[in-house]
């Protein structure tokens, strides 16, 4: 088979290593890819630019008419702003199978206001809310309801659109930022206010299948993968800043069986239900934030793709051909596929550009001992870098991932971090605690 992945991110550099491991997988096309796609196995990187067929076209039907004129199988969809928009629904009507839900079902994550009443309506656990149009009526609820609470742009604001407002004038501040100055453009144009909700978060990745088909012959279909955790603090000890995510682990010790159970019966079965009501085409990945709190876990939100950078940590754990799973969730057979995952850990810390997540320069060289890389047993995910005169170079805040597998914990975290060692560039920055005890967020949404 070939397989086209759409993206450019640590996430779209780990699902094309993990396809080119199967033997079913002839060549990966990654479009535009970046600079580990670049030489990973299997894979070629395709830029709009480098395809004269397209006449100038950058709009997503570019995307199908590469895939065609490469004789793509079926395609792949890592980030969320192209499913919001519909590219699924584009690859399908093209008779290219695609993992990624069509664009009604992506709307979970395009509008909170959406994901709210989906999951009011569906009973999934989850904190209380209100929406809001009008900028006043906001102020109002917050004057009445009292701080710590959470704002929530509506639409999709590149991980900017969330405040955890300590107090009643940082939430004031947050409405009037999301709503007046423009920062996250039309996404703020209609705000979510949530309950705030103590404990730990957690991620819960999970395949999809549903569809009509498939609700008929009751085989509709949600596999929770292990449960990761992803650190959104840029210093040690969960200080700082909120960033893209600083590193990742899977799975957790502090996450029980029994916590699964519930879960899975709290959150899990009633999405399932949802969509089969709502009779969404989604085929694809979804992603569970949920808070682990006193009265069990309570939903945060829904991605409609995998997770960055829990796929880094995730997908090393599978024991499972990959690209069997995304066939089997195009062709309705996911139902009967068995998630086999390996004994053992990930850690995958993440070094970012020297100022981010504020202005941050690229264009840094990155050198990388392959050599030390590979004996302390480690893949780096590139996500933000290309190629630049023959060598890699910063181009992004988070610029890769070093994913480290082992029996322990102990030794998977000392196995990511002594590669990491191994990794250089001006201003590289990362956490030392990625995984370890007061690492993870307390209270964040």
């Amino acid at each position: 088979m070939k397989i086209i992945v759409v993206g450019s991110g640590g996430r779209e550099h780990a699902i094309s290593w993990k396809l080119a491991q199967s033997s079913l997988v002839s060549e990966i096309v990654c479009v535009p890819g970046n600079g580990g796609t670049a030489h990973e196995e299997k894979c070629k990187n395709i830029a709009f630019a480098d395809c004269p067929y397209l006449n100038g076209s950058k709009d997503l039907s570019a995307y199908v008419e590469i895939a065609k004129h490469e004789g793509c199988d079926f395609a792949v969809i890592g980030p969320e702003d192209p499913l919001a928009e519909g590219l699924a629904d584009l690859f399908w009507n093209a008779g290219i199978p695609c993992v990624g839900p069509k664009k009604a079902g992506a709307q979970l994550e395009a509008s909170k206001d959406v994901a709210k009443a989906f999951m009011k309506k569906y009973n999934v656990a989850c904190a209380a809310s209100e929406t809001f149009t009008d900028e006043q009526g906001a102020h109002d609820y917050v004057e009445k309801h009292g701080a710590p609470i959470v704002i929530k742009a509506d639409g999709l604001a590149a991980g900017k659109g969330v405040t955890v407002a300590a107090t009643v004038k940082d939430a004031h501040d947050a409405i009037s930022d999301i709503m007046n100055s423009g920062r996250v453009g039309n996404a703020g144009k209609k705000l979510v206010i949530e309950d705030y909700l103590e404990g730990v978060e957690i991620s819960v990745l999970a395949a999809v299948c549903v569809t009509k088909d498939a609700a008929e012959k009751n085989k509709a279909t949600i596999i929770p993968f292990l449960p990761a955790r992803d650190h959104k603090r840029l210093m040690d000890g969960a200080k700082g800043p909120n960033t893209g995510g600083m590193g990742a682990v899977c799975p957790l010790s502090d996450v029980s069986d029994e916590i699964m159970v519930q879960f899975k019966k709290d959150c899990l079965e009633p999405t399932l239900k949802g969509l089969i009501a709502e009779k969404f085409d989604y085929r694809g990945f979804i992603f569970f934030g949920v808070m682990l709190t006193k009265n069990g876990p309570k939903l945060l939100e829904y991605n409609v793709r995998l997770g960055d950078p829990e796929t880094q940590a995730v997908l090393p754990m599978m024991d499972f051909d990959f690209a069997a799973l995304c066939k089997a969730i195009t062709d309705e057979s996911l139902s009967t596929f068995d998630c086999k995952w390996k004994k053992g850990f990930v850690s995958a810390p993440v070094a970012v550009s020297g100022g981010y997540p504020g202005d941050y320069q690229k264009g840094k060289i990155i050198s990388i001992n392959t050599q030390a890389v590979e004996k302390a047993g480690a893949k780096i995910f590139i996500a933000g870098a290309v190629e630049k005169d023959g060598k890699l170079a910063t181009s992004g805040g988070r610029v890769l991932a070093c994913s480290a597998f082992g029996s322990t914990f102990d030794e998977a975290w000392k196995n990511s971090y002594e590669a990491l060692k191994a990794v250089s560039f001006d201003g590289m920055f990362y956490r030392k605690d990625i995984g370890l005890p007061g690492a993870a967020e307390s209270g964040k949404l």
